[in-house]
């Protein structure tokens, strides 16, 4: 009986991000600078620029792709509107987004730690990618009530943790816990849409 070959490669991450740009190689170079990535791998293309390249972030691979007329993608406009935000979990998410900042990128939304565990931050980078960055700060479980809100809400904003806001009147709740608590401070804080904006 004929061995049944392994269809999966190995040492290699199953889902990879690939990300469009006009300009590869310095993207490549922002996510060396940001997150450390090692190279793994470059091609060039009949131009000289750089065509595609293969990066490791903790672990992880990235792709970084740059724009070919044959094929369809195209990079991101640079204002925030990238339907795709990558998520990365990162030892020191203060010292991240400090060098993300460095080499060009702009802060969307603020450092801050969140009530499920996680500090995280929000940034453009300067080839129009939005990046969530986090640092698991405590470990905490869903059979925990909500958190009061104290670190979530900024002490500039009007919202309370007891109020309702239109994410909420639209989607309701989940499991009794209100679903609109996670991204409150994104979606439902006037101050930080003006941020992101």
């Amino acid at each position: 009986m004929a061995e049944t070959r392994n269809r999966l490669p190995e040492n290699t991450s199953l889902i990879m991000p690939r990300l469009v740009c006009r300009d590869a190689a310095a993207e490549m170079e922002f996510c060396m600078r940001t997150f450390e990535a090692e190279e793994l791998n470059r091609r060039l293309g009949p131009d000289g620029t750089v065509a595609h390249g293969l990066l490791k972030i903790n672990g992880e691979m990235l792709m970084i792709e740059g724009e070919w007329p044959s094929l369809p993608s195209r990079a991101p406009a640079a204002d925030a509107t990238s339907p795709v935000v990558v998520f990365v979990y990162v030892p020191d998410v203060d010292a991240t987004v400090e060098r993300a900042v460095a080499n060009g990128a702009r802060v969307l939304v603020p450092l801050a730690d969140q009530f499920w565990g996680d500090r995280t931050a929000w940034f453009l980078d300067p080839a129009g990618h939005v990046w969530t960055v986090a640092s698991r700060i405590e470990e905490t479980t869903a059979a925990e009530p909500p958190h009061d809100g104290t670190r979530l809400w900024p002490k500039a904003s009007n919202a309370r943790p007891n109020s309702v806001c239109s994410c909420q009147r639209r989607y309701g709740t989940r499991g009794g816990v209100r679903f609109a608590h996670v991204y409150r401070a994104i979606l439902c804080d006037p101050l930080q849409l003006k941020r992101i904006r």
